[in-house]
């Protein structure tokens, strides 16, 4: 089961976690197995109780894997084994939850609310992925994060209305990330970026022949 977790099937997230060091491409692919299901929670939850008491059991779930083994659950027993032994504790992958959270939360969305979940959500989870990176905190990992975040909201999101909202926001923080040349070290989180960025600007099938020149490109030169 947990190799089914780190086992990725977007073809162009897959292209992008191979640009990482091989030994920490389980741990990434794990991180975000851990972001899909809290993202599959609310897609899938009606009534906000429902949701929050959901949540809440993996927040509790997620602090457990600092004291004890995993339960028999695939994303946590991949967790447990890829991402924490890389420094990353379960109380902080905890933190993620807040991201979507705000969302569950607010009614209606709005743009303190958009904003917070680009920041808890998405520049969180890539500064666990570059902390299994062994990579040192940077302002470009944070904006590429909350980028990649709020193009995702944009392009999920049924309020036509707050997925303007975010795909604005997104465009700003991912062109923000892709202004310099990316380190070899942060490439696979760059590529990530770089797919959001594209996901904003057109509607291409994803590993589109052009979509995957551009992301050897980046993998070659860093920008």
């Amino acid at each position: 089961m947990q190799r089914a977790v780190t086992d990725v099937t977007d073809p162009e997230r897959a292209l992008a976690l191979s640009y990482a060091p091989p030994g920490a491409r389980a741990a990434l692919a794990a991180l975000f197995a851990l972001d899909d299901t809290l993202g599959q929670i609310l897609r899938t939850t009606r009534e906000p109780l429902v949701g929050q008491m959901r949540l809440t059991w993996w927040h509790e779930a997620l602090c457990a894997l600092d004291t004890a083994p995993p339960p028999a659950q695939p994303v946590l027993q991949a967790l447990a084994a890829e991402v924490l032994p890389r420094g990353v504790s379960g109380a902080r992958l905890a933190e993620l939850i807040d991201g979507w959270e705000v969302l569950l939360e607010a009614d209606p969305i709005g743009e303190a609310d958009v904003i917070a979940h680009g920041e808890r959500r998405g520049a969180a989870l890539f500064a666990a992925a570059g902390a299994v990176l062994e990579c040192p905190p940077a302002d470009r990992v944070a904006a590429a994060g909350a980028g990649w975040a709020l193009a995702d909201l944009a392009t999920h999101v049924r309020d036509a209305q707050v997925a303007a909202r975010a795909a604005t926001l997104a465009r700003g923080k991912l062109n923000e990330a892709m202004a310099g040349r990316w380190s070899r070290a942060e490439r696979a989180l760059g590529a990530l970026a770089l797919i959001a960025r594209m996901n904003l600007a057109d509607r291409a099938v994803p590993a589109a022949p052009r979509r995957v020149a551009r992301l050897a490109w980046h993998r070659l030169t860093g920008r």
